[in-house]
């Protein structure tokens, strides 16, 4: 097991504080009563897919709270459920779950940006789902937002893979035809491959004349969603509202550093288990773990 040097303990720290942690003391005396527990390199280990070490109780439980949940490059403020996986796929202790769903609730940026869900009106058109990644994606343009960045920009722009729900996302400062044709080609295309199909709305960038041409050019099929009903285009505006209140929660005061933020809230979705396929994007794009910050 490696040390993780980011983190504010070191391993030697960690097997001290379980030397003089109750719980702990109790099953390294008679760990051969307990099947769930084992032993490596001094420090005491959960069984589990993967093994991970016993966290005693104190500063140390915070300090991972802290950096699952609020740091931006491995926390970003997402909810209890991501949070929860993020921690256990590292750490143990029993009351875990119960502390995370506690931290998670208390946290006053959460509160204060986290958007109400409410259920799209009408009825949608279903789309038929894919068969692998890269099949189909959605892409959407996110804004004015409010206010522009110290760089300018004003808008985000993000494509979902519909079958994996990985994200790519940029900001920039316009919503033209030029910036979607300019983004699919060098942060999209060059870099993951084309699209067998693309859905976007209706909007005058996705339907002009040079985005029917790169359409063409590189052989993708161009999928509009229902016009009085955008909601059908919803990975991307699931996303929207997600990455909304993110950014917000990780931004200076006056909020004009959220293209800054936008990576690591995107790195976070792409690495985080999703809610409705139970699984990581980032597993599902690649095919592998994602490397994390704080691993």
């Amino acid at each position: 097991m490696k040390e993780n040097r980011i983190i504010s303990f070191s391993i030697e720290e960690l097997i001290q504080a379980q030397q003089n942690d109750n719980y702990a003391k109790n099953i390294l005396n008679n760990i051969k009563k307990y099947k769930n527990y084992m032993i490596k390199d001094n420090l005491l280990m959960r069984r589990s897919k993967p093994s991970v070490p016993y966290v005693p109780q104190g500063d140390f439980r915070k300090t991972i709270l802290q950096i699952y949940h609020d740091t931006a490059a491995n926390g970003a403020h997402f909810g209890r459920d991501k949070t929860i996986y993020k921690i256990k796929q590292r750490y143990f202790w029993p009351s875990m779950y119960k502390d995370i769903d506690n931290y998670v609730k208390s946290c006053i940026l959460c509160a204060q940006h986290n958007p109400s869900r409410k259920k799209p009106p009408g009825k949608l058109r279903p789309i038929k789902p894919p068969e692998g990644v890269w099949q189909l994606v959605a892409m959407d343009f996110h804004g004015p937002i409010n206010p522009t960045s110290r760089r300018g920009n004003k808008y985000i722009i993000c494509l979902t893979d519909i079958l994996s729900k990985f994200v790519v996302s940029k900001a920039v400062r316009d919503n033209t035809a030029q910036t979607a044709v300019k983004f699919l080609k060098e942060d999209v295309i060059s870099k993951f491959g084309t699209p067998r199909c693309i859905l976007t709305d209706n909007g005058t960038h996705f339907t002009s004349t040079i985005m029917n041409e790169l359409i063409k050019q590189i052989g993708s099929t161009h999928l509009y969603s229902t016009p009085y009903h955008p909601q059908s285009n919803g990975q991307v505006e699931r996303y929207n509202s997600t990455m909304d209140a993110k950014i917000a929660a990780l931004s200076n005061i006056q909020k004009t550093d959220w293209d800054d933020q936008l990576p690591f809230v995107t790195f976070n979705y792409n690495t985080s288990i999703h809610s409705s396929t139970k699984q990581i994007p980032f597993e599902m794009m690649y095919g592998r773990a994602p490397i994390l910050p704080f691993d």
